[in-house]
């Protein structure tokens, strides 16, 4: 096991010690009450599922058939559940809370929000917002969602270009080795796509996961039969799962849809994989010219396609 990844193992060992600390998690009865964790966590479910049975309980909260058995009995002689029979299925028994069930169980949602509250309720708003996006996040990775939330939009809104300049600064410092000339020239390039822009004529992709960007592609129109592909990106955390390829489908189809005769669009030789896609939707270099602009050398390239 190399360093790095030992040192992200005690990180998340580290932030698990911490809030389960500052949870009271490490407490025999949870917020000062008579419930342990996993019987709060099985009221909870029953109280916030319809037709919730025991096999159910055992499959979502991974817990043991006999230990689950002793909480529902022990929730049945204090009068907190009841069973039913399934009119379809005579072997089902589905479990609900009873009037005191539901009680117990709104005491301790008020409990846990005023406990929620008190820990992030000095925090300015904005810190609040980050915390509930990191949790999101979260529970989306490890629960194997990553891919479910990811989106594509059209319209562009304010801080947009922003963030793709970041991308685009960041990313290519990283990759490329580009400097902050390479970022002047992407901002300038914004500036005047902004001030022009024509949603009859011009139109920028946005991929998204979970709202945060991770991509991107735009066409700029330059007049009725020419249009330029520009500001083509991917995250490097979200490609090889098609997210260029479906981005360069729509920018393509748009420039068919507003009878475009020729898209071009220009890139540079280190860009091997995006060249890739460019030839295989038919795009064709036309030109090569060499160029130390961004603080090394590198081969700009033209690459042209005729609809």
């Amino acid at each position: 096991m190399d360093t790095e990844h030992l040192h992200l193992l005690q990180v998340i060992r580290g932030f698990n010690r911490f809030y389960t600390n500052i949870l009271g998690l490490v407490d025999l009865h949870l917020l000062g009450t008579d419930f342990s964790l996993s019987e709060a966590r099985v009221l909870f479910e029953i109280g916030n599922h319809k037709n919730c049975t025991a096999k159910e309980l055992t499959e979502k909260l991974k817990m043991d058939g006999g230990y689950l058995s002793r909480i529902l009995k022990g929730f049945e002689r204090k009068g907190f559940i009841y069973r039913s029979q399934s009119e379809a299925d005579g072997r089902k028994y589905f479990l609900s809370l009873t009037r005191e069930g539901r009680e117990a169980l709104a005491k301790l949602d008020s409990l846990s929000n005023r406990q929620i509250n008190k820990m992030i309720g000095d925090l300015p708003p904005f810190k609040q917002q980050i915390i509930a996006k990191c949790m999101t996040t979260i529970e989306k990775y490890l629960s194997g969602e990553s891919g479910s939330t990811i989106t594509i939009r059209q319209e562009l809104r304010p801080g947009d270009a922003g963030t793709l300049i970041h991308l685009h600064g960041s990313l290519y410092a990283r990759e490329c080795g580009y400097n902050y000339v390479f970022e002047a020239y992407v901002c300038n390039t914004f500036f005047e796509f902004l001030k022009n822009y024509d949603p009859g004529k011009d139109r920028i992709w946005f991929a998204e996961d979970g709202g945060q960007m991770i991509g991107a592609v735009a066409i700029v129109g330059h007049g009725e039969e020419i249009a330029q592909l520009r500001w083509f990106l991917i995250h490097p955390d979200y490609r090889g799962c098609g997210i260029g390829r479906r981005l360069l489908r729509e920018a393509l189809q748009f420039c068919k849809n507003q009878k475009y005769q020729k898209v071009f669009l220009e890139t540079t030789d280190d860009q091997k994989t995006a060249i890739q896609m460019y030839r295989n939707a038919g795009f064709k270099k036309v030109e090569e010219k060499e160029d130390c602009s961004w603080g090394l050398r590198h081969m700009e390239q033209t690459y042209e396609l005729y609809l």
